[in-house]
């Protein structure tokens, strides 16, 4: 019948954006795994006592042009002023060329950590140059891939010093010249450590008291000094000296590894990266060689492939949180991957001398505001400086700032009679005018400014020498040397990444449009309130959603990542304790399947980790778990739980997990790693959950960035609401966990974009269709792989565990050469030897289409029976394609003298015939890389060395 006028049609913005299957290919999934439909699937599969009992639902779901336009009415509400605010975060320009090819480039943005190194060579050059830059800026010998912010880097520094220094001191002594931000996160990390935190100036330091010692260079007030004089003094005493150092300052000053400094540490947000109202930025951290395995976070390394060529990889990897868990350096987990890139192409882009043309003119400009000022007889501190001076105006404090803002200028309340000023990149002769104008000066910006930078702090050395930092730096050749390391990767933009826990779904283009508003990228953290009522509504609105999805009573958008959400998680249990009471309780209960940064985070709280068994099915051993409840009923703090489980089943017993817990007087923190199989259908909040971080960056669409930013609010019980994190901006009972009061504050546009385009209806619906991916590839590869772990009806939640371990014996085949053959069909591996060795953990996520899901299907069914070659003896057990895995462009060409053809080595089933995705570099020597290793830049003749 010919098509009406009159006939309607409906469209389901939500489940075409977001969900990959089609109403039909969905039908054709539910026939394999079996069942008539979804509801079907999802009572098999999920327990009906853990069931919600109302529909979520918060309001009809937006078209991208509603959504849009909601944003930009809330954008709108944001002021857009020039901030001079300084306290570590600054103005700054991000090149064209940089935010469209990196910031805005799924090829960036979706990729996943560089675990896999053969498909991540293009991040992790960048990140090498990353670090290659830092270590060059702070005269230090190693540096890692980015840290969270300049705050938690300072923390981190500080126990990392403890674990160094030979001192038996139990005090840290910090400078009261760092921000204010910065010693209130030091704070809040040592309390529970107990560390004794000793704020003085650094003239006062007695370095025979402390095992270290941290101060801000420059100063928050603008002071530069030479800390020459107090490493040596921390040296005497056997402890540790770190500098808090701003790497444009470094361009020209006195860099902390001439002064003696063991550790340093900073944030290269004003290398490029955005203000948005907080983050995200890459903070950086480098120390001397000698300390590099106590140094948290990613390092990257260069080793070589199968064929001795160049390779970059992962390096000292043993150090982290998902090996030694509670004896780890630290729970960090993420990073700021995406912003350490924009960073290093920031530097690349400038190389040495744009940097320093920069600097000068940063200088020069806060030089030529202060003459004003100085000839108009206000009284300006320091003498010397680099960027921020302070203002004495007396009683006119208020009428100062307020005539400031009227000009369209912020500037920082020092005390309550001065007034504090930092000129950035981005001021020009107009943004001083208007300073002067709001201390009553009328005068042009006409006069050249001479220096004030202090001699003895001036740099002696060279800066960024290699020879990437001095290419042509034509947009032409920057856009192609952008594309050349996107190339090198595998992101989501090009195929699924499959990977268990870590829920790499679709970030929809509409959602990410706003991240590169000025209304959202260019607002200081710091600006008074009512020039953030957008972003205070967007959160606000945000954080009520959440509320309906997990059943919590209020958020905390501070933490920014899911590790930073499980420690603030934990300290709001512990001040809870304390605050009736029970400040004792220190004891955490942990399933041995736990995910490593779970028992980290309980270590950095100061609490006693009491593993708990799994039972053979995955379940947690309830009457171990009972035995040691009671067992430390007395010191009980609380339990740490995933659910569904890190098996990927939904556990009957959660409940009751829960209900002993209470009974015993902890508290309960679910880990909202896998909510994905979650939303719409049951809420952490009603099975008796205490607290929960939510991975933004996994269940609510933040992308993952080739390893950060992430985000990780925590969600509490109407009780523990008033012991959530704090800030010194803003106040609260306790102390921040991050820079921040909000985190990252500029993505979580991305999860409220989400939620308003799916609605209730759309996101519950993501999750059955999550759960339904994951039940159809565990049909479908059914009989070939085993399935480890299964619910009472045999369905998976929206993850599985295949069990390859079997291989190892049969075939002599690991989890690792199935890895790297999935790379020659056109995949990331999924999630490898978590929770268990030698498995594989798979996560499909709803966004992936049925075709995608087959083509995965096709190419493990196709690996499986190459290994049954190797069982039956027709292919030899060392040199077959997986052993030889992944083939490369190289593997095409000269001599080949492998028992396998160059079509079945280099175009197994699931890779495309005309757009396959080749692996720049065979498989990575991992052992060499540990051996020799070098974490920065090295010059061309050592990787000619490395190939002989």
């Amino acid at each position: 019948m010919p098509f009406q006028p009159t006939d309607y049609l409906p469209y389901d913005f939500a489940n075409r954006r977001h969900i990959g299957p089609s109403p039909d290919e969905m039908a054709d999934m539910l026939n394999v795994v079996g069942v008539d439909s979804l509801d079907q699937l999802i009572g098999e599969t999920m327990p009906e006592a853990i069931r919600q009992q109302a529909p979520l639902s918060f309001g009809k779901a937006l078209s991208e042009r509603q959504m849009l336009r909601r944003m930009r009415e809330v954008a709108d509400k944001n002021k857009v002023l020039t901030s001079l605010i300084g306290m570590g975060y600054h103005g700054t320009v991000t090149p064209p060329a940089i935010q469209r090819n990196i910031l805005e480039n799924p090829a960036w943005y979706t990729a996943y950590t560089p675990y896999q190194p053969e498909i991540s060579q293009g991040r992790l050059e960048a990140l090498l140059n990353y670090q290659t830059m830092v270590s060059d800026l702070t005269g230090l010998e190693i540096a890692n891939a980015s840290l969270l912010d300049e705050a938690t880097a300072a923390a981190e520094a500080m126990t990392m010093a403890q674990r160094v220094a030979k001192s038996k001191a139990t005090a840290f002594f910090v400078d009261e010249n760092c921000h204010p931000q910065n010693i209130a996160v030091m704070q809040t990390r040592a309390a529970p450590l107990g560390i004794e935190v000793i704020v003085g100036a650094p003239e006062d330091l007695e370095a025979d008291k402390v095992f270290g010692a941290i101060f801000q260079y420059p100063g928050t007030y603008g002071h530069v000094r030479d800390f020459t004089a107090q490493m040596d003094a921390l040296h005497e005493a056997k402890a540790a000296g770190i500098v808090i150092a701003d790497p444009m300052a470094l361009v020209l000053l006195k860099e902390p590894g001439a002064m003696g400094a063991d550790i340093a540490v900073g944030s290269t947000q004003r290398f490029g990266v955005p203000l948005g109202y907080g983050g995200p930025h890459a903070a950086y951290m480098a120390c001397r060689d000698s300390f590099k395995r106590a140094m948290p976070g990613r390092i990257v390394g260069v080793s070589v492939d199968a064929r001795g060529n160049r390779a970059y990889r992962l390096a000292l990897q043993t150090r982290e949180q998902h090996i030694r868990r509670e004896k780890a350096t630290s729970n960090v987990c993420t990073a700021q991957a995406l912003l350490a890139v924009m960073a290093s192409m920031y530097a690349v882009f400038h190389g040495p001398n744009g940097l320093k043309a920069i600097a000068q003119r940063i200088h020069r400009k806060a030089v030529r505001l202060v003459q004003g000022l100085e000839e108009a007889g206000f009284k300006i501190e320091p003498e010397t400086f680099f960027d921020t001076v302070t203002v004495e105006v007396g009683p006119l404090q208020q009428a100062v700032l307020k005539s400031a803002v009227d000009e369209g200028i912020n500037l920082r309340p020092v005390g309550t009679t001065k007034v504090g000023i930092t000129l950035d990149e981005a001021a020009v002769p107009e943004t001083i005018e208007a300073v002067w104008r709001a201390f009553g000066i009328t005068r042009a910006d006409d006069r050249p400014g001479d220096w004030r930078l202090p001699d003895n702090a001036l740099r002696e050395t060279t800066i960024l020498d290699h020879k990437i930092f001095h290419m042509n730096r034509a947009e032409t050749e920057m856009m192609r040397y952008m594309r050349r390391l996107a190339d090198r990767d595998l992101a989501l933009d090009r195929a699924m990444i499959p990977l268990g826990s870590c829920t790499m779904k679709l970030n929809a283009a509409a959602e990410m449009n706003p991240i590169s508003w000025p209304e959202f990228t260019d607002i200081h953290p710091f600006v008074p309130s009512d020039q953030a009522e957008g972003y205070h509504e967007m959160i606000a609105d945000l954080s009520s959603k959440l509320c309906d999805i997990t059943g919590y009573d209020d958020f905390s958008m501070q933490p920014n990542s899911g590790a930073q959400g499980e420690y603030a998680g934990l300290l709001t249990i512990a001040a809870y304790h304390r605050a009736n009471g029970q400040g004792h309780r220190n004891v955490c209960l942990i399933p041995t399947s736990a995910h490593g940064t779970n028992p980290a985070s309980a270590n950095m709280v100061g609490w006693k980790v009491v593993p708990v068994k799994s039972m053979e099915n995955g379940d947690i051993d309830l009457n171990d778990f009972l035995a040691k409840a009671t067992e430390h009923s007395a010191n009980l703090a609380g339990c740490m739980i995933t659910y569904p489980s890190t098996h990927g089943v939904f556990e009957e017993s959660v409940k009751e997990v829960c209900a002993i817990t209470h009974e015993h007087g902890g508290q309960v923190y679910i880990d909202g790693a896998n909510l994905n199989a979650m939303v719409g259908l049951s809420r952490p909040g009603d099975l008796g959950g205490d607290v929960s971080h939510l991975n933004l960056h996994k269940t609510f669409a933040i992308p993952h960035g080739g390893g950060g930013p992430g985000m990780g609010p925590i969600g509490v019980k109407s009780h523990l609401v008033p012991h959530l994190p704090g800030h010194p901006e803003t106040g609260g009972e306790q102390g921040p966990v991050s820079a921040a009061p909000y985190g990252s504050a500029s993505i979580l546009a991305i999860s409220w974009a989400y939620c308003l385009m799916m609605g209730g209806e759309g996101l519950t619906q993501a999750t059955r269709v999550a759960i339904l991916s994951g039940n159809y590839i565990a049909k479908r590869l059914e009989g070939a792989y085993d399935v480890l772990f299964k619910g009472p009806s045999g369905r998976v939640a929206h993850e599985c565990i295949i069990d390859t371990r079997p291989f190892a014996d049969s075939a002599g085949i690991t989890v690792d050469d199935i890895a790297k053959r999935l790379m020659d069909c056109g995949f990331h591996a999924p999630t490898m030897s978590w929770p268990v060795a030698g498995t594989l953990m798979v996560e499909p996520t709803e966004s992936e289409t049925k075709a995608e899901l087959d083509r995965f299907c096709d190419a493990m069914l196709a690996i499986r029976e190459e290994i049954r070659d190797v069982e039956e003896g027709r292919i030899d057990a060392e040199n077959n394609p997986l052993k030889n895995a992944p083939h490369t462009v190289e593997d095409l060409v000269g001599d080949w003298d492998r028992p396998y053809g160059r079509e079945q080595g280099c175009y197994p089933p699931g890779a495309f015939r005309v757009d396959k995705y080749w692996a720049p570099v065979n498989r990575v020597d991992n052992v060499y890389g540990d051996r020799h290793l070098v974490c920065t830049c090295p010059p061309m003749e050592d990787y000619a060395d490395a190939a002989e």
